[in-house]
């Protein structure tokens, strides 16, 4: 049964999260004090909860609290060696932990602790943070707030700031909270309600003050040239920069990227003083450490061709790495962590948008949500004054702490497909969609093509949200369908690693019964259908430099001449072929091209539910029901394939295993003789 303390401190933490006016994604951090009984002694013991290292306030369970100890959390201030040696408190704390099981504690935890205050929460409110960053936000917090706020000038995270905050709680006894300069907000309060009050409302006074207050064009007038494209221009322009922008952004490592076009966004590159914001980076802690010191803007007009784009952003991006390492030599000392790599996380386009990147889609997703979170903090720091962040050394002194350092060191090993994006064709069924969920087990980002969009959506569901997967609709017979699918994979998740050509048909029938349209048909969706995604695909492959993996589900019938059925094996055995032409055209690119032979998958199969199914058993005499055990029957290993042996074939194709293996075709059939490779 939970505590009620800690039912409430859930559902006000949950409440408070929800909203991203309150605070950012895993950002901030709320707590409760209260009682239970001791179960060695059977006395009532005092207890803190708060949120552990690394949670989300919005999505927060009580399994991510940490409950510690207040009699022994408060008797560290006697130990306390001072601001030099702060670091050593985390790990101390580990020492005040009440019961097994919980989150780590943060290194907010002293704050939360040392305040005499039942409940108390530490937020990152845009509004909040714009009053902590503006040049004279110790006068302005004294304006807005009167004496039921108060000001704390920077200090770096630890059981320092918490011994501050304690003082300033009983120094003010008016006060409700306090504004942390460059940082953010806390505020308490006696019950859970009351301290999710007073946050709501130093948020939404400081708001309706820049609203009120502020200037009406904070970042200036729109630049000439930098105006925003329409949508479709944009849109485009974006696809046709996300392989190339990728690439830079994993020069270093891997990287997922995620396209954001919001008005907050375009408005600001548009502005004449997003140059000079953008070179100033962001403040809040939690914003720098998942968007870098600072992001990458280019610094040519909207209208700029994208040949022209590409190469600046190539000169930029030299730059980038040049002036990130000079940074890491101005402040690292022989205690510093190396240095973790050079690469902007944020790529700001005028008229375009802004890419983001991370280890995985979510990490993309949420450095981007981060730099929105920045703009609108510029935005309302310029509106009442001008926007001051911390200091450099301050930044890298956060960025490079040893205590980040540890977390990044708890961090799982990735899977063996992370930060790979698939492309997967005819993947709302049968084989595509098995290869697809096999592909996302390992870490891969999954675009889903079909002809249906429907069933490609509710396949992509069943994988997770969009940060793991998506549905496109894709007509591979189509040139512009197939690009429009690309676009939308390198909007979707930045670029693209991983094709497997999988979309197919069937029609059984004798040469003299076989029409020219079932001819074509055929050799449109499978021969020229793969040639179309492959060509596609092919250029952002090449352009992001990243190397590449193109998979063609092909056939036993590509090489074994089953009866009845002359237009689907002689497309499969052009596709076949298609291996061994991309594979010499595509290695010196890294790209390699191999291909897979299935014999019959009844089971799940969308073609074979079709009719194909029916066609095939008549052929042989057979009932329908009976065909995936004839098939079995036929041959050596006596075993039904299914789509999960085809989907395990992919895997292996394309993991770190095989990395030397291009032009491969690989039977994935129980062995059938007549079907072996010569």
């Amino acid at each position: 049964m939970t505590n009620p303390t800690v039912a409430e401190l859930i559902a006000r933490s949950n409440r408070l999260g929800a909203d991203p006016a309150n605070t950012n994604y895993a950002g901030g951090n709320t707590s409760a004090k209260g009682t239970e009984t001791d179960p060695v002694t059977g006395e009532p013991v005092e207890l803190l909860w708060v949120k552990g290292s690394g949670g989300d306030l919005g999505t927060l369970k009580p399994e991510g609290l940490a409950a510690l100890r207040l009699d022994r959390l408060r008797a560290l201030v006697d130990v306390y060696p001072g601001v030099e040696r702060e670091d050593e408190m985390v790990a101390a704390f580990d020492y005040c932990l009440h019961g097994k099981g919980g989150a780590a504690p943060s290194i907010d935890t002293a704050m939360h602790g040392l305040v005499d205050a039942a409940h108390v929460d530490h937020l990152h409110p845009d509004s909040g943070i714009a009053i902590a960053t503006a040049a004279d936000g110790e006068e302005l917090t004294g304006k807005i707030f009167g004496d039921k706020v108060v000001w704390v000038p920077w200090r770096r995270p630890g059981f320092q700031l918490g011994l501050d905050i304690a003082a300033i709680k009983r120094a003010h006894p008016a006060a409700i909270g306090c504004i942390l300069g460059g940082h953010g907000i806390t505020a308490w309060g006696d019950t859970s309600d009351e301290a999710e009050q007073n946050s709501l409302w130093i948020i939404t006074t400081a708001q309706a003050y820049i609203d009120e207050h502020g200037t009406a064009a904070p970042f200036g007038a729109v630049r000439p040239g930098f105006e925003v494209l329409p949508e479709a221009e944009r849109h485009a322009k974006a696809a046709a920069l996300a392989a190339t922008i990728r690439g830079l952004a994993s020069t270093d490592k891997p990287m997922v990227g995620h396209y954001t076009d919001s008005a907050a966004v375009l408005e600001f590159l548009a502005s004449e003083k997003a140059p000079a914001l953008a070179e100033l980076g962001t403040s809040c802690p939690d914003h720098f450490l998942r968007t870098k010191v600072k992001p990458m803007l280019l610094d040519l007009p909207a209208d700029a061709s994208v040949e022209a784009s590409i190469a600046r952003l190539i000169q930029l991006h030299e730059q980038y790495r040049a002036d990130y390492a000079a940074y890491y030599q101005r402040h690292a000392d022989d205690a510093s962590p190396a240095m973790r790599g050079a690469d902007p996380l944020i790529v700001l386009v005028p008229g375009v948008g802004m890419f983001s990147y991370g280890a995985n889609k979510q990490t993309a997703r949420v450095a981007g949500e981060f730099y929105v979170n920045a703009i609108n903090v510029m935005r309302g720091a310029e509106a009442l004054s001008s926007y001051r962040p911390i200091p450099e050394s301050e930044k890298f002194r956060i960025e490079y702490w040893a205590l980040e350092e540890a977390k990044l060191q708890r961090i799982p090993k990735a899977k063996t497909h992370q930060g790979r994006i698939a492309f997967v064709t005819g993947a709302a069924s049968g084989i595509g969609k098995a290869t697809a969920a096999r592909l996302a087990a390992e870490g891969a980002c999954v675009v889903i093509a079909d002809l249906d969009l429907e069933k490609a959506q509710a396949a992509a569901a069943e994988l997770g949200n969009t940060d793991v997967a998506i549905g496109v609709a894709a007509n591979v017979a189509d040139a512009d369908g197939v690009q429009a699918a690309i676009d939308a994979t390198l909007l979707a998740f930045g670029g693209i690693d991983l094709v497997v050509n999988n979309a197919g048909l069937s029609l059984s029938k004798p040469l003299l019964e076989t029409t020219e349209k079932d001819w074509d048909l055929q050799h449109d969706v499978m021969a020229k259908g793969s040639f179309l995604v492959s060509r596609a695909a092919a250029k952002p492959l090449i352009e992001q430099g990243m190397g590449g993996d193109i998979i063609y589900i092909s056939s036993k019938n590509s090489v074994f001449a089953g009866p009845n059925n002359i237009a689907y094996s002689a497309t499969k055995a052009d596709q076949a072929h298609q291996v061994r032409l991309l594979a010499v055209e595509l290695g010196a690119h890294g790209v390699r091209v191999n291909g897979i032979n299935p014999d019959g998958v009844v089971r799940g199969s969308g073609i074979f539910a079709g009719g194909w199914g029916a066609q095939r058993a008549a052929t042989y005499g057979i009932k329908e029901e009976d065909l995936g055990q004839f098939y079995a029957n036929r041959t050596i290993l006596g075993r039904e394939v299914v789509p999960s042996n085809v989907a395990d074939a992919v895997y292996v194709l394309t993991g770190p295993e095989l990395s030397r293996t291009t032009g491969l075709h690989v039977p994935v059939d129980s062995g059938v003789a007549a079907a072996f490779l010569r």
